[in-house]
């Protein structure tokens, strides 16, 4: 059925005049939207790039100072070569910044995040002086003084503090980018109100062409509702893809992670052991000849006895020596001295021993262990953390240990889970010590519990207690997740914790569980079967 072509060529130019008026009244709007648009691009194009050099400054911030205590530790200038490599990459990062936000870098605490890093790096290059001189005890004391500390942690709170202002300017931005689309609605909805009546009387024209369409659009719908199960059938499809890609990277993510956790800890291990091998031939010099030492010098004291005995008064000047150095005290004091230094070498023998035993970190096999041996060897590793110094007062180890048989574990993994669950637990009594200067809280003894004991013919149980600060709810219901920390930044990477649940539950088939409250301290209680299941 075919309209006259009088209602046609009115309803043509009625629909002309309407389209045109739709293009004037909607010019405007199409300007604000793509105004608004090319702002919010240009927010979030800022947004990403501070993003990825804060993470860039604070990662850079961390290598120069691992990069200068290692060169204080271990006296080799390639850790200097490397600090001074980084140092260029981490200042070009900080320019980058100033010039997506400089307001953030002008006001009283960029002047103050600028004079602790510049401290830092002072105190840093007098390390390296130090070293150079072959001061490295002076070097270390200097990077892990109470200065050094305060200078960092003012350092990371700063930059938390400047990237929390940066996130309230975008949020600004962002206000300003809702305020313009609040604007493009309302004009949008003036337009409608204009429109509406002109589009109503075409619409009302073009009825009749409807009516003649019916068979057309009937067979358009079926075939639009072809299309669509189609489509839903490919978007299912592409859904389950997305699922199976992100649950790829995900894996991929947290192989990643363990490969960089073992590879530093297998770092550590070679470490440990290269400086007990090197420690343990002159010290087997050392005990070995105290036998001899000791032999010799009560044959020369027997020898000295005898010509006291026989020449005494015959020479005076002899007899005046004798009094000067107070032979009776030297016969009595020599025998209490070389007991002491056999003392002392047999406890350096200990140590050496303890250190072989921690340096199994990289060993990839099952073995039979004396799990004691592990957490010991892990103490001494931590030892200078749990000593006093500085403002912070010692902190004691407290062992419980039950009677326990060999387990077989993976040793390498079980002590590094040990040295996960110390280091936080040392973190958070540093942490308490801290709000005690500040005078939050009252002073009290800091103190570590290790027990262990069997608790039935198939598992033991290892519990490790602090006395700190504890934990919220909130924090135990992600405290195993990958990446999560509460810890400042260039403090904590958020990995240790799921690394040693990943070696726990799924390596030795065991449990891991924290028991904390504000205020109670920090348990964590682990159970592993004490032979694995093949």
């Amino acid at each position: 059925m075919h309209l006259p072509y009088k209602l046609r060529l009115v309803s043509s130019q009625l629909v002309t005049l309407t389209v045109l008026l739709t293009l004037l009244l909607f010019i405007p709007q199409i300007w604000l939207n793509w105004q608004a648009y090319y702002n919010f691009n240009s927010i979030t194009k800022n947004e990403f790039k501070l993003q990825r050099l804060s993470d860039e400054i604070t990662y850079l911030d961390e290598v120069l100072t691992m990069s200068a205590r290692m060169n204080a530790a271990t006296g080799n200038s390639i850790w200097e070569q490397r600090y001074r490599k980084f140092e260029p990459k981490l200042d070009i990062a900080i320019k980058e910044s100033i010039k997506l936000a400089p307001e953030a870098y002008k006001n009283e605490d960029a002047q103050k995040i600028d004079a602790a890093n510049q401290r830092l790096i002072t105190m840093e290059y007098q390390s390296f002086d130090l070293v150079k001189k072959n001061q490295k005890e002076a070097a270390q004391l200097l990077l892990f003084s109470r200065d050094y500390e305060i200078q960092k942690q003012i350092y990371a709170e700063g930059v938390m503090k400047r990237k929390h202002n940066i996130s309230l300017e975008l949020q600004q931005k962002v206000d300003e980018y809702y305020k313009s689309i609040l604007w493009a609605i309302l004009e949008s909805i003036i337009s409608l109100a204009m429109l509406v009546p002109a589009w109503l009387l075409v619409l009302h024209l073009l009825q009749q062409y409807l009516k003649a369409k019916k068979v057309a659009q009937a067979a358009l719908e079926e075939t639009n509702s072809r299309l669509e199960i189609e489509v839903a059938e490919r978007t299912a499809k592409l859904k389950h893809k997305n699922i199976q890609l992100q649950q790829t990277l995900q894996e991929l993510q947290h192989t990643q992670v363990q490969l960089i956790q073992t590879e530093k800890m297998s770092s550590l291990g070679q470490l440990v052991a290269g400086v007990a091998h090197e420690i343990n031939n002159p010290v087997n010099f050392i005990y070995g000849n105290l036998t001899h030492v000791r032999e010799y010098s009560q044959q020369l004291l027997t020898l000295i006895n005898l010509y006291q005995q026989q020449y005494y008064n015959c020479n005076p000047e002899i007899t005046t020596l004798i009094d000067e150095i107070d032979l009776e005290f030297i016969i009595d004091d020599m025998p209490k001295i070389l007991s002491s230094m056999e003392v002392g070498a047999e406890r350096i023998c200990e140590i050496v021993l303890t250190l072989r035993n921690f340096s199994r970190l990289d060993e990839a096999e099952m073995k039979l262990v004396d799990i004691h041996e592990g957490i010991n060897s892990t103490l001494l590793i931590l030892q200078h953390r749990l000593k006093e110094k500085h403002k912070q007062q010692e902190i004691a180890i407290i062992k419980d240990y039950g009677i326990l048989p060999v387990v077989e574990c993976y040793v390498g993994g079980l002590n590094q889970v040990f040295m996960n669950i110390l280091s936080n637990a040392i973190d958070a009594l540093h942490q308490r010590e801290i709000e005690y200067l500040k005078g939050e809280i009252e002073k009290q003894l800091s103190f570590i519990i290790i027990h262990t004991q069997v608790k039935n013919e198939e598992w033991i149980i290892i519990s490790i207690k602090d006395n700190g600060s504890g934990i919220t709810e909130e924090v135990q219901t992600r405290l195993f997740d990958p990446f999560f920390t509460t810890k400042p930044v260039g403090k904590g990477t958020g990995l240790g914790l799921s690394i040693s649940y990943q070696i726990i539950v799924e390596k030795h088939k065991g449990k891991i569980n924290c028991i904390s409250a504000p205020g109670k301290g920090t348990e964590f209680v682990i159970e592993i079967p004490i032979k694995q299941t093949r």
